[in-house]
């Protein structure tokens, strides 16, 4: 049995479940909406792309190094976008939590935080991980004000990481959550959603 399994977790009227096929419309809905592909920071895909997305998002979980969730509106079915966790590491029992892109009306909702919050919490509760992961390009300053926000550690950067859209080669900023730090982090984040509502 693979270290992440299927799984499908809800609050605050957001579900997230296994990204498949069935998805796809609704991906690329969210995917126009901001037109996020012109972002070359981001992992959107082009709208065009999504199939192939998916497809990369089936074997990578196959090969155990990435599980895609698809984010779901719960009262209206819509769909919002997408995460993943990725770079498995079941020996040391790490994952990080990435390749979230959301759909740009609700960009700066509930909805990022809360996707946070449910990933987190099954990461140390459920999967028993001891670190829980973050990274995003140098250059996605929005991105790093989301990640500090939600109270990861940073880490450093890695130089000359991967590879843009553009096909730019980017540096990586690295954060982290451990185990320790996860009470006082679930604390803030419910803090944080309190807001919202």
């Amino acid at each position: 049995m693979s270290f992440v399994s299927p799984v499908q977790l809800c609050m605050n009227n957001i579900r997230i479940e296994p990204l498949d096929f069935s998805h796809e419309t609704g991906l690329i809905e969210a995917c126009k909406d901001g037109e996020l592909w012109k972002l070359t920071i981001t992992s959107t895909p082009h709208f065009t792309q999504v199939k192939e997305y998916i497809e990369l998002a089936q074997k990578q979980r196959q090969e155990g190094s990435r599980f895609a969730f698809v984010v779901i509106d719960e009262t209206s079915g819509k769909i919002l976008g997408t995460t993943s966790y990725h770079d498995i590491l079941a020996s040391v029992k790490r994952v990080e939590i990435g390749y979230t892109w959301y759909a740009q009306s609700v960009q700066r909702t509930h909805v990022n935080t809360t996707c946070k919050l449910l990933l987190m919490k099954h990461a140390f509760e459920t999967l028993q991980c001891n670190v829980v992961g973050l990274r995003t390009d140098i250059f996605n300053f929005k991105s790093q004000k989301a990640i500090e926000r939600l109270g990861a550690k940073r880490d450093g950067i890695i130089r000359g990481d991967a590879l843009r859209k553009d096909g730019t080669v980017r540096d990586t900023v690295m954060y982290s959550i451990t185990v320790g730090e996860w009470a006082n982090v679930h604390a803030h984040l419910l803090d944080l959603l309190s807001k919202y509502q």
